[in-house]
């Protein structure tokens, strides 16, 4: 436990300023939720160590043997007609040996009219992304401290530019089994792109994800508190729209506080029924609330629910998450056990 806490202080304290994160990278569809429980939890939750698969796409390390056999496949609806689902399968080969994880994303981005530099149609085109990964992750002997990979290949197809990329993925998670208490740390995408688009070389969407949550005692409610984009520590921007204006005419921006910058990086969620058949989440994403807030209107971004229902070797899950008053998702998710039982 002490070893995990340097680690989680030396990121906090090398964390770098810079502008937002938007459009600094490509394979942005790495970062999307993975999963109906995921989205409903917020979006990113790396602490979760039970028999979902879905996990790994965010932390490796919480594969484990109660995972074997099953078989997760999501699908779900974005904006403008964007498409996207992932699926992953774990197996575990034996007691010695474990668990491995396959993984797979992809989004298809629709149809899109064509035209030239003049505006004249020509012919249309679609664009899609795609990402397959294989995890795996230690026990550390006589300990609950994991460490787990995920590899992963990317290929992209833009009209008529490709790229294609790798990229790996670490995660630790140490469980306080006394106090039922997980702790996880994942670092995302690092990686290259190997052929680009059109010749200049791209960053890929690395990230830091630090995680805690906690089963409360005599109640059964699982919380979950996620800091994202640790790499960087300025994610606030200044929106035009809340520039305020004087009597001769000029504009002071707005500004981002220290406080309201810090939020920016939390991710809550909780989970009521974790263990049952039933369950039900609820995630605020304090980032998403603020980008897309409207000014003097309230259009509760941010907030993302879903439950998730247990019928025998069958799960079904579904979440909603709120963007814009224009804008909302909903994810659905089944979960099928193979696993023979005795």
């Amino acid at each position: 436990m002490y070893i995990l806490k340097k680690i989680i202080l030396l990121f906090l304290f090398t964390l770098y300023t810079q502008a937002q994160i938007g459009g600094k990278s490509v394979y942005q569809f790495l970062n999307m939720a993975t999963s109906p429980r995921q989205a409903a939890l917020g979006g990113k939750v790396i602490t979760i160590f039970d028999s979902d698969v879905n996990q790994v796409h965010f932390n490796p390390a919480t594969i484990n043997p109660e995972m074997d056999n099953k078989l997760a496949v999501n699908y779900g609806n974005y904006y403008g007609g964007v498409t996207y689902g992932t699926a992953s399968y774990a197996y575990t080969y034996d007691r010695h040996v474990q668990t491995f994880n396959l993984g797979v994303n992809y989004v298809n981005y629709g149809k899109f009219d064509g035209y030239d530099e003049i505006g004249t149609p020509t012919q249309s085109f679609t664009g899609s992304d795609t990402s397959l990964s294989l995890g795996y992750a230690y026990n550390v002997p006589f300990t609950t401290l994991y460490f787990g990979s995920n590899a992963k290949l990317i290929s992209s197809n833009l009209e008529n530019y490709s790229s294609f990329g790798a990229a790996l993925d670490v995660g630790v998670l140490f469980i306080d089994e006394k106090n039922d208490v997980n702790w996880a740390l994942s670092l995302r995408n690092m990686g290259t792109q190997i052929t680009t688009y059109a010749g200049t070389q791209e960053k890929l969407p690395f990230e830091i994800i630090l995680g805690v949550s906690q089963q409360v005692e005599n109640v059964p409610l699982r919380w979950h508190l996620t800091l994202e984009n640790l790499q960087q520590w300025k994610l606030g921007f200044s929106n035009p729209n809340r520039a305020v204006s004087s009597i001769d005419g000029s504009k002071t921006e707005e500004k981002v506080s220290f406080f309201n910058n810090a939020l920016r990086h939390v991710i809550f969620g909780a989970e009521l029924f974790p263990t049952k058949g039933f369950n039900f989440r609820l995630g605020y994403n304090f980032r998403r609330a603020e980008e897309l807030r409207i000014v003097d209107k309230r259009n509760f971004s941010g907030i993302s629910v879903g439950f998730g229902l247990k019928m025998g070797k069958l799960k079904f899950n579904y979440s909603y998450s709120r963007y814009t008053l224009a804008a909302n998702t909903s994810l659905f998710g089944l979960t099928l056990d193979f696993a023979d039982e005795y």
